[in-house]
């Protein structure tokens, strides 16, 4: 049987995933550190949608947590042919703030468990020639956001690997597809130590992102940006020089007050 399975998926832009998925009838796996709140989840989605749902309760801050999904999986017999890398941490201020512990936290979540997860559920999509992946990346990939500086770089990374491996994977029967959302409103901020009420752009909500992305995918794009106001960021970065790029990101997410 066939599954999605979606990191992040207790809240935010992950929860958004998961619920119009199983809207659209796809069973779920769920990997979240919140155990509560996935199974209350998994039991709506079960009772509503009638689709199976399995939980898979996992912090992406440890090392061996992807092998251990991937082992969940076996040995609930569930072939995974999409996964939605959407898992993600951050910390607002300056990069000599950050403390080491935290630091390694962001990258282990941000890069190496998304990475580690991916390369261990390939090979079973390679093998049927069938497949989907959805990474969510963001706008702050395409520079560096002072205040937020290792976030947007762990981000270009995603950016980067995404890219790479829709070339990779196509002739292999497997799309990938990057989402690069501006300022979602989730409780990303309130967890990163980031006061929203400093964003110098307009926050939009979650379903925004889960839309840009599967229509991404009908069209076969690598990368999508799920706002007007998204794109015309992308568009003007064109126009002007990276130190003023550079500016312009850290003056719209106004970190500091």
């Amino acid at each position: 049987m066939l599954f999605t399975l979606i990191t992040g998926a207790s809240m935010g832009i992950g929860e958004a995933f998961a619920r119009e998925f199983a809207r659209r009838g796809h069973n779920l796996v769920l990997v979240a550190r919140s155990g509560d709140r996935l199974e209350t989840l998994a039991e709506e989605f079960r009772q509503k949608r009638g689709v199976e749902v399995h939980v898979c309760v996992e912090d992406l801050g440890d090392a061996e947590s992807p092998a251990r999904i991937y082992e969940f999986c076996r040995r609930q017999s569930v072939d995974v042919d999409m996964l939605v890398n959407c898992a993600g941490l951050s910390r607002a201020g300056d990069f000599d703030d950050i403390p080491f512990e935290k630091l390694e936290e962001i990258m282990m979540v941000n890069m190496l468990a998304m990475a580690r997860l991916t390369r261990l559920l390939l090979p079973d999509m390679i093998a049927r020639r069938g497949g989907s992946i959805i990474n969510v990346a963001s706008l702050g990939a395409l520079q560096g956001v002072p205040g937020l500086g290792l976030y947007s770089a762990t981000k270009a990374f995603i950016l980067t690997l995404s890219e790479a491996l829709y070339a990779e994977l196509k002739e292999k029967g497997i799309q990938v597809v990057v989402v690069c959302p501006g300022f979602i409103n989730t409780g990303f901020f309130e967890h990163a130590g980031h006061n929203r009420a400093n964003l110098r752009l307009p926050m939009s909500e979650t379903g925004v992102v889960v839309e840009a992305a599967i229509k991404g995918l009908k069209k076969n794009r690598v990368r999508v940006f799920p706002t007007l106001i998204d794109r015309a960021l992308v568009c003007s970065q064109r126009l002007v020089s990276r130190k003023i790029v550079i500016w312009i990101a850290g003056f719209i997410a106004a970190v500091k007050d």
